[in-house]
């Protein structure tokens, strides 16, 4: 297995495959899943010619289940740490999810020349919990019930997720797949449960508002409109507004875990968006 040590003493996973000299994808997980949730992406841009590289992060997968650093600075320290081990240069960095907190916080802070665009696929910025400065998003109590579910029964949490909203499978008229089912929880539960515990906090707080205003590189937002973790309404527009050189893509009626249900079409999408 392919690993790097972090400053820390962090194990950091990941895979990495194809050409060296081809342009790298790094590709950036949700919680609480791991570098596996990406197969159908990493096989399909391997054999379009890119370098493919996906990790999981601290606490997730098979990294190290840590006790602490289980936030956005950290995670976006170990993207930095694993671009410089593997010397990424002109890289898309793909995050869905809490992996697209961690792509705008990587790549607002990238060194020069890492990095060549970016995709946020039904990603929590600009920030998810609901505030003042926030009233369309969703109540603390929420991402709490989150937290109490993990403590009180972790693995029947993680049936519950998949089976329900995360890919649209309590949705009439739902093709429902229990192999998806299966290896959403296979992926939960090989991480740690303090580290998913935490994460919770840096997915739901974390306000991602002045990266997406650094960010120079074309972003790409994509995000189901029937995205029942992440709400549309208080995501991918607000995000496209803040940045720089966004674009917005919307899919109707498209859930949360799109990039899984609806391959075929994300995959052609990001192909056109990485090419242009």
């Amino acid at each position: 297995m392919s690993t790097i040590t972090t400053k820390d003493g962090t194990e950091i996973f990941y895979k990495d495959w194809g050409p060296k000299e081809a342009q790298p994808i790094v590709f950036h997980h949700g919680w609480p899943l791991s570098a596996d949730d990406w197969d159908n992406q990493m096989l399909f841009f391997l054999h379009q010619g890119f370098r493919v590289i996906a990790h999981d992060r601290r606490g997730h997968g098979r990294s190290s289940q840590t006790a602490t650093g289980n936030e956005m600075d950290t995670y976006a320290a170990d993207v930095a740490e694993l671009a410089a081990h593997l010397n990424l240069k002109n890289a898309v960095h793909i995050g869905h999810s809490t992996g697209g907190g961690e792509v705008a916080h990587y790549v607002a802070r990238a060194e020069p020349g890492r990095v060549a665009k970016a995709v946020l696929i039904g990603a929590v910025p600009p920030v998810m919990v609901k505030s003042e400065k926030n009233p369309g998003g969703l109540p603390i109590e929420v991402f709490d019930g989150f937290r109490a579910a993990l403590v009180a029964n972790r693995a029947q949490f993680y049936v519950d997720i998949p089976t329900g909203p995360f890919y649209g499978f309590n949705r009439e008229g739902a093709k429902v797949s229990q192999g998806v089912i299966d290896n959403w929880w296979r992926q939960g539960m090989m991480g740690g449960a303090k580290a998913h515990y935490d994460c919770i906090k840096a997915f739901s707080e974390t306000d991602f508002t002045e990266d997406l205003k650094a960010i120079e590189v074309p972003v790409l937002v994509m995000h189901g409109d029937d995205d029942q973790i992440v709400p549309y309404a208080d995501s991918a527009p607000l995000s496209v507004k803040l940045l720089k050189n966004g674009t917005l893509k919307t899919y109707a009626g498209l859930p949360h875990g799109m990039c899984t249900t609806h391959p075929d079409v994300i995959n052609a999408d990001l192909l056109a968006f990485i090419k242009g």
